[in-house]
């Protein structure tokens, strides 16, 4: 029978991230520039479903400003050279180029069409966008990964304590309002498939949640000895922080509603690194009802 986790025994760094979580979307001002704009539109794209040349792709977490990342957009020089002065600890990026969208609806058209592969890249996670006139540069990146990263059970706990604190007051996921819900308690069965589907994912070197070789999440599930019931799961990837992890999914309407379902008792989570994938790490939460 599992057991609730006890607020006095929050890791160190779960304390940490908790302190970062607290206030976390509270009532900032929303820029009207042109930038901001478009930052908005890519955002809104990546964190619904969408169809990329014709194939199906994962519902993405939304891209963080970053402001490393805004480079200039006339400077002809290798923009690589920009970013290692601008101290961000880059481990992939791309930049990509518009020329001719006088506005921000016209340049997110624009990438649509040319480069929907790279907006809905799920190794990025982070973006700069500055403009110029009618030209455009965006900076899709991912930093290194934090030193101070625990093993995948330390970090699973953290997100149980963020999602537990998350799940004390209503939130609005997209355009549903979530009630306070329960806590949910850590069930090591979860905890183990979540880390061994976040393994599959980047020793496998992909990102979905069906995959189309290989176990599903709730198969690994049944197989590591969970015998609960509506099974369900959150991915991300490029992510080197507990707390940005918990913020990616909080931002995106169909995975907040996961965090915030009252249905769900229980969860396991868990993360795996591979240096040869291109996202770097990846994810994965577990929920589950006893």
């Amino acid at each position: 029978m599992p057991v609730l986790h006890s607020w006095t025994s929050i890791p160190a760094n779960g304390l940490k991230a908790l302190g970062l979580l607290l206030g976390l979307f509270a009532g900032s001002a929303q820029a009207a520039s042109s930038d901001a704009q478009l930052l908005e539109a890519i955002n809104t794209y990546r964190t619904h479903s969408q169809t990329c040349a014709g194939q199906q792709a994962e519902v993405l977490t939304p891209l963080v400003a970053e402001p490393r990342l805004v480079l200039p957009v006339d400077d002809s020089g290798y923009w690589q050279d920009h970013l290692v002065r601008s101290g961000y600890p880059v481990a992939s990026a791309k930049t990509i180029r518009l020329t001719g969208p006088v506005d921000a609806q016209a340049a997110f058209a624009m990438l649509q069409a040319r480069h929907c592969h790279s907006l809905l890249d799920p190794q990025f996670v982070d973006i700069g966008v500055s403009q110029a006139g009618s030209n455009w540069r965006i900076v899709l990146a991912r930093p290194l990964l934090d030193d101070d990263l625990g093993e995948w059970q330390e970090e699973g706990q953290v997100l149980l304590v963020l999602v537990n604190a998350l799940r004390t007051r209503s939130r609005n996921c997209g355009d549903v309002t979530f009630a306070p819900a329960p806590p949910v308690a850590w069930n090591a069965a979860l905890g183990t498939a979540a880390e061994r589907y976040s393994r599959a994912m980047a020793n496998g070197n992909f990102f979905a949640r069906k995959p189309g070789n290989g176990v599903p999440p709730a198969d690994l599930a049944r197989a590591a000895g969970y015998r609960g019931q509506q099974l369900d799961e959150n991915i991300a990837a490029g992510f080197g922080r507990s707390v940005s992890v918990i913020e990616g999914w909080l931002a995106t309407p169909v995975y907040c509603a996961r965090i915030m379902d009252p249905r769900f008792t229980e969860l396991g989570a868990g993360f795996a690194v591979d240096p040869q994938s291109d996202a770097g790490i990846y994810w994965t939460l577990l929920l589950g009802t006893h």
